[in-house]
């Protein structure tokens, strides 16, 4: 690829004529979590708003989202960072999680119904299928962390969830794309996850808690490791 061409290529996809903030802050998401738009990169505003056929207001209120979700820099000016990928920030965004998580996960296990413990198990049979592609495995994992807390979130919990999980769905996504062609990744994700269902399955809180946090360590460890091949 030549320097004009890389020059040239799209980081993002073209959105239809009637595109909003949001669709415009989903499409910038997406560019940054699959990697068409790197840690660090700058870019302007003026240029997504002409790869994705929209003015430049939308971009503008689309980047305030993707701001507060940690995952851009905004500068004077037009232009944008994207956030680089740090270990302080990685430590950060498990530990607030384990402060919040946890806790949520105890007190909900009490409320889920079984219609809901089915519809996780769902979840685990799309986390072992070989078939489906590392979008909707990660659409699905999220669907599945946020429905074992739902029946206990506030609207305030899920404010501050859904920006941790966004920040830190970059770091999963790294420290798993190295093991996603691995043939057992599939049985061991689906075994990750199926150990945390049965003993959400107790509706024991302390143990839910406490398999809840475990979770989580062993998640922020595996981003630790892919993290320090590329970050110093």
């Amino acid at each position: 690829m030549t320097a004009s061409t890389q020059n040239q290529r799209q980081f993002v996809r073209s959105l239809t004529p009637t595109s909003v903030p949001e669709q415009v802050a989903k499409e910038i998401r997406r560019s940054i979590l699959c990697g068409d738009l790197r840690p660090g990169q700058t870019f302007s505003l003026r240029e997504i708003a002409g790869q994705l056929g929209v003015s430049f207001i939308p971009v503008r209120e689309a980047l305030r989202d993707v701001e507060a979700q940690g995952l851009i820099v905004t500068r004077p000016g037009k232009s944008a960072m994207v956030a680089p990928l740090a270990h302080d920030d990685l430590h950060g965004i498990y530990r607030l999680r384990r402060q919040i998580e946890p806790e949520i996960a105890g007190r909900a296990c009490k409320k889920l119904s079984d219609d809901d413990f089915d519809r996780l198990e769902s979840y685990l049979a799309m986390f072992a299928d070989e078939t489906l592609g590392i979008d909707e495995i990660y659409e699905a994992h999220h669907s599945f962390h946020y429905e074992l807390l739902l029946p206990a979130v506030t609207s305030w919990d899920l404010r501050v969830l859904d920006g941790l999980w966004h920040a830190a769905e970059r770091y999963v996504r790294l420290a798993f794309s190295g093991r996603d062609a691995d043939p057992e990744e599939p049985h061991r994700r689906w075994c990750a996850h199926h150990e945390l269902l049965l003993v959400t399955r107790t509706r024991d809180a302390r143990k839910v808690a406490a398999a809840t946090r475990k979770h989580l360590d062993e998640n922020e460890q595996i981003a630790l490791r892919a993290l320090d091949t590329i970050v110093p």
